[in-house]
C-alpha cells in the first residue's frame, strides 16, 4: 500500500503486528510500530522531513569540513549544504526520491550517486527494509560502476523512541568507549574516553547530546546493541551490524509533535571522514558492499 506526502510516495508494510513506514525521499524509515507502539518518532504526514529522519546518509554520513577534501591527490569541493557552518552535511541522496519495489513486509529502494561537482564517482545505491516479529531489519547495499575505485561510507539517521513512555524517562544506554569531541563547527578535533554511565543507561531527560561514539561493545552475533528503556523493563534496541563501526547520538526538543527526541545514527564512518579517512572504504569498479542494521522491542 502506498500514498503521497511532501517526502514522496509513503510505502506502508505489514508483518502481524508489526508495521512500517517508508518515505520516497531519502529512503526515510518515518514510522515503525510493534503491537501499537512506535518505535520511530513519527512526524506530521504534511511537512517535509525534519531533521534528517529516518534518512539514508551516503556517501559520506555527518559533516565535511568546507566542503572541501584530497581524492589521491585531486582537490574536491563538494556543495556547502550546511551554509550556517560551512559543511556539506549528509550526503548527496537526502533529498533524492528513489525507486521502490514491494511485497507485503519488504520494500527495496533504490537510486544512483551521479558524477558531480566535488565527487565525481558513479555509485548505485539500494537499501532493503524487511519486517521481522519484534521489529525492523535493513540493509544498504553499495555497487561502484565508475572507472577508478570509489570512496564511500554510509549512514543513517532514525529517530527511536516508546511511543506510550514520557521520553524524559527513557534510560538511553550507549556500549562505547570513545567519543569524537568537536569544535563550534560540529566537527572533530580529538578523541577522549566516553562517559562510563553512557554503558550502564542515563536517563534521556537529564542529558544533552550530538555526539559521535566509536570502539563500540559488540555481542557474541557481532552486532551492536543501543538501547531504550521504558520504566516498565520494555526495552527498544537498535542494532547495527559488522561495517557499522561509529554512531551518533542526537536530542533535541525541536521535532514536531515531540516533548523529546533522540537520533540513534549508525554509520560506517564519522564526521569528516573524507578527510580523516576514517572509516572511508574504497570500491573497486564493479565492487559491491552491503551493512545491516535493524530496530526491535523487547
Amino acid at each position: 500500500m502506498t500514498s503521497l506526502s511532501p517526502t514522496g510516495i509513503q510505502i506502508h508494510l505489514q508483518h502481524g503486528a508489526v508495521t512500517a513506514q517508508i518515505a520516497q525521499v531519502g529512503a526515510s524509515l518515518r514510522g515503525l510500530t510493534v503491537g501499537g507502539v512506535d518505535l520511530i518518532a513519527r512526524y506530521p504526514e504534511n511537512i517535509p522531513t525534519p531533521s534528517c529522519s529516518g534518512v539514508v546518509l551516503v556517501p559520506w554520513p555527518n559533516r565535511v569540513r568546507d566542503g572541501r577534501w584530497d581524492d589521491n591527490g585531486t582537490g574536491q569541493q563538494l556543495a556547502l549544504t550546511e551554509p550556517k557552518l560551512d559543511n556539506a552535511s549528509h550526503g548527496l541522496l537526502r533529498f533524492s526520491a528513489y525507486e521502490i519495489e514491494q511485497t507485503d513486509a519488504t520494500a527495496t529502494l533504490s537510486a544512483t550517486i551521479h558524477p558531480q561537482t566535488g565527487y565525481p564517482y558513479e555509485v548505485e545505491t539500494s537499501v532493503r527494509y524487511a519486517l521481522t516479529d519484534a521489529g525492523i531489519e535493513v540493509t544498504h547495499t553499495l555497487t561502484n560502476q565508475s572507472d577508478a575505485a570509489a570512496p564511500v561510507a554510509l549512514g543513517t539517521h532514525p529517530f527511536v523512541t516508546i511511543g506510550d513512555v514520557d521520553p524524559h524517562d527513557l534510560m538511553l544506554a550507549i556500549p562505547a568507549a570513545t567519543q569524537f569531541e568537536t569544535d563550534e563547527r560540529m566537527l572533530p578535533t580529538r578523541t577522549s574516553a566516553a562517559p562510563e554511565e553512557l554503558r550502564a543507561g542515563v536517563r534521556l531527560g537529564d542529558i544533552t547530546l550530538d555526539t559521535g561514539f566509536t570502539d563500540l561493545d559488540r555481542d557474541s552475533d557481532g552486532r551492536v546493541r543501543h538501547s531504550l528503556t521504558a520504566p516498565d523493563g520494555r526495552r527498544v534496541s537498535l542494532w547495527q551490524g559488522e561495517g557499522f563501526d561509529f554512531v551518533q547520538v542526537y536530542t533535541t526538543s525541536s521535532y514536531p509533535g515531540q516533548s523529546l527526541a533522540v537520533a540513534i545514527e549508525p554509520m560506517t564512518a564519522p564526521a569528516d571522514a573524507l578527510n580523516s579517512g576514517l572509516g572511508i572504504r574504497r570500491l573497486a569498479t564493479g565492487e559491491s558492499w552491503s551493512v545491516s542494521w535493524g530496530v526491535e522491542l523487547s
